[in-house]
């Protein structure tokens, strides 16, 4: 009997990445006026950024039971024990999907609320594999999960609030004063939603904000995955972070992931955002 991991493509874990730890991703649906597409399986993220760029807006849906239903009937016919990591349920209906799904399979699929999204739901299915990995059961890997959900964290700034005004996550007065004013959101995720922990002028003092919050935190634990990624063309400020918080990362930052964040929270970023999970010291 074997442990199968799965969650959904808000993790930002590319179908690449999905088969070189073995589980499996279910994407999430975009939607493009009349046109719908499966998150970095039918539209790439470039694809989905330049369209967003270029003034379509685009809707996300979340993942059905009957989806959950065939892969968990799939997995569990093979003889395996399911695992399965969704986006936090504070902002989407597929973590009641799952369970609708997982109640056909009883003490044979574990569902766990991740309460998190984009890259720190990415290093909570990473330390789910090292602990599949490490030939734990598949109880063993949820519990362990489910207690790491809260320790998780990402810290985020996003290029404009224009994406999040549009998305419905702002109202447009606060989004124009904020424009206006060249005020760029530090975002978390606090309970499974997203937090405002700070608003910066400029990139520079946003890079900075970051990495005081890292310290803040008591550093980063390296004993446990940890990642970066950006938006659309955010590569240039994801690297003078890097840069200017070389300090943080312990020699290592040339061994640290770059992930590329996909279309469910680039709808509400837009294409300027940087961000880093890790697990902290406190």
């Amino acid at each position: 009997m074997g442990v199968s991991i799965i969650a959904d493509s808000a993790s930002d874990v590319s179908q690449d990445m999905a088969k070189e730890w073995g589980i499996n991703i279910l994407p999430l649906k975009i939607r493009f006026g009349e046109e719908e597409f499966l998150d970095a399986v039918t539209i790439t993220n470039e694809r989905f950024y330049e369209r967003l760029t270029g003034g379509e807006i685009p809707k996300t849906s979340q993942i059905s039971p009957a989806d959950y239903e065939d892969i968990f009937k799939k997995e569990v016919e093979k003889g395996n024990e399911v695992v399965c990591l969704t986006i936090s349920s504070g902002v989407s209906g597929t973590y009641q999907s799952a369970n609708i799904a997982a109640s056909e399979f009883e003490g044979k699929v574990y569902v766990i609320d991740s309460k998190q999204f984009c890259i720190s739901y990415y290093i909570l299915v990473e330390q789910a594999v090292r602990l599949r990995d490490q030939g734990k059961s598949a109880k063993e890997i949820a519990d362990e999960i489910a207690s790491l959900t809260g320790r998780a964290r990402v810290l985020s700034i996003f290029d404009t609030l224009e994406y999040l005004k549009i998305g419905g996550r702002l109202s447009s007065t606060a989004a124009f004063v904020g424009e206006m004013l060249s005020i760029k959101p530090a975002i978390t995720i606090t309970d499974g939603v997203v937090e405002v922990f700070g608003k910066v002028r400029g990139a520079k003092k946003g890079i900075a904000t970051i990495i005081a919050k890292v310290e803040e935190l008591g550093g980063i634990d390296f004993s446990m995955p940890l990642c970066v990624g950006c938006t659309g063309n955010a590569d240039e400020l994801l690297n003078k972070f890097m840069e200017e918080g070389k300090h943080l990362f312990n020699g290592k930052e040339n061994e640290i992931k770059r992930v590329s964040v996909g279309a469910t929270i680039g709808t509400y970023a837009g294409p300027g955002a940087f961000a880093i999970a890790f697990y902290p010291n406190n």
